[in-house]
């Protein structure tokens, strides 16, 4: 079965990070994948392509549409012959409905919702945009997959076809993300920690529904009553060059205390080295880095957006949104039951994920629908 996957671009982040999940695990034999990227091929597409999945790419720049990328875009998807279009993300959904006019036969299109609706007012206006357009059409694919519950009411609230919604969940690489002493000691090293010192990470690109204001402000308030705690934050736009964040750590007098690393790829390694992981965020959908974190043995403290809050369970602490006294809080909660506590949490974080939240299982789960479709 020959499966179009068109995505709005390969770019960093937890969308097209499940798509590069999905496209290693699933089963050559019976799937033949493509992915068209309507942007460039980003930091994800080379990585696609020596899974040995074609990558073609349309050239569009955002807030721009032009007649010769959508031609493009149209005979690519006729030369390739698909027998399912998946749309990945907005723009991708509704590229993958409109290309459909453009091929002279039965072909079923999927879309993939990955967003968290916690305000319109959030998205930038040309999303919010798009996003009311996708609701408007939202009849004419075959199924709309959302990654978490919490979404599919969200946008069904704004119109979205209840009668298409089907709910997977990100899937998390248990065998990737593990439990490292090697890791832990080695991010200590590096970025000349003591070794006895806490280490609450937050890692995301930066974007206000991110609120990495929230957590500064906690990591500000924790700092009075325990001053051997750093914080390491990583991901896009999270670095120095950064004047908003830099500015903000000077005001809040963390200097000392906070490491911006910018994006990497050696996630795995910095996420097992934390003692405690956070999601500051004031909307999400399914956070993937949330996950990974428990995948690691880390317990996590989480704001209650999105499916964080059921990721997490028990295996953590789940506080109101911009409320930096209650993250500080759960933070102190975390430190105060020592070492062998939080370890206790981690293997229970760790065994939770693996029980119900596999990749494989997930990709099972994409697979069984696109057959049966």
């Amino acid at each position: 079965m020959k499966i179009i996957y068109i995505i709005t671009g390969l770019s960093t982040g937890g969308a097209e990070v499940m798509l590069y999940k999905l496209l290693s695990k699933i089963n050559r034999q019976r799937f033949s994948p493509v992915v068209i990227s309507l942007m460039d091929s980003g930091t994800w597409g080379d990585r696609i392509v020596n899974l040995g999945i074609p990558v073609y790419t349309i050239g569009m720049k955002p807030g721009t549409l032009k007649l010769i990328n959508i031609w493009r875009m149209i005979h690519i998807v006729r030369q390739l012959k698909p027998d399912l279009i998946q749309g990945w993300m907005y723009h991708g959904n509704l590229a993958a409905q409109f290309v459909r006019l453009f091929i002279f036969r039965q072909v079923p299109v999927f879309w993939n919702i990955r967003h968290s609706l916690h305000s319109l007012e959030l998205e930038k206006p040309r999303t919010t945009i798009i996003i009311k357009l996708c609701a408007r059409f939202s009849h004419l694919p075959k199924k709309i997959i959302y990654n978490s519950q919490n979404s599919s009411k969200q946008h069904e609230k704004i119109g979205y076809c209840l009668e298409k919604t089907c709910v997977i969940p990100n899937g998390f690489e248990t065998e990737k993300y593990i439990p490292s002493t090697e890791a832990r000691l080695g991010v200590r090293s590096e970025l000349n920690i003591p070794e006895n010192s806490l280490l609450i990470g937050l890692i995301g690109r930066y974007h206000p529904i991110k609120d990495h204001f929230n957590f500064l402000q906690a990591a500000a308030l924790l700092i009075k009553s325990y001053s051997n705690v750093q914080f390491v934050l990583v991901g896009n736009q999270v670095d120095w060059d950064n004047h908003i964040l830099s500015e903000l750590i000077h005001e809040l007098g963390l200097i000392q205390h906070i490491y911006l690393l910018g994006e990497r790829h050696d996630v795995p390694r910095l996420t097992a080295a934390l003692d405690i992981a956070s999601s500051s965020s004031s909307g999400e959908g399914f956070p993937n880095v949330i996950g990974e974190a428990m995948s690691c043995g880390v317990p996590c403290v989480v704001t209650d957006v999105g499916d964080s809050g059921w990721i997490v369970g028990d295996t953590g602490k789940v506080v109101p949104p911009k409320n930096p006294e209650a993250l500080a809080n759960a933070w102190q909660a975390l430190i105060n039951i020592g070492k062998d506590g939080r370890e206790s949490l981690g293997k229970a974080a760790r065994a939770r994920v693996i029980k119900c939240f596999s990749l494989d299982s997930i990709v099972t789960e994409y697979e069984a629908i696109y057959h049966h479709i």
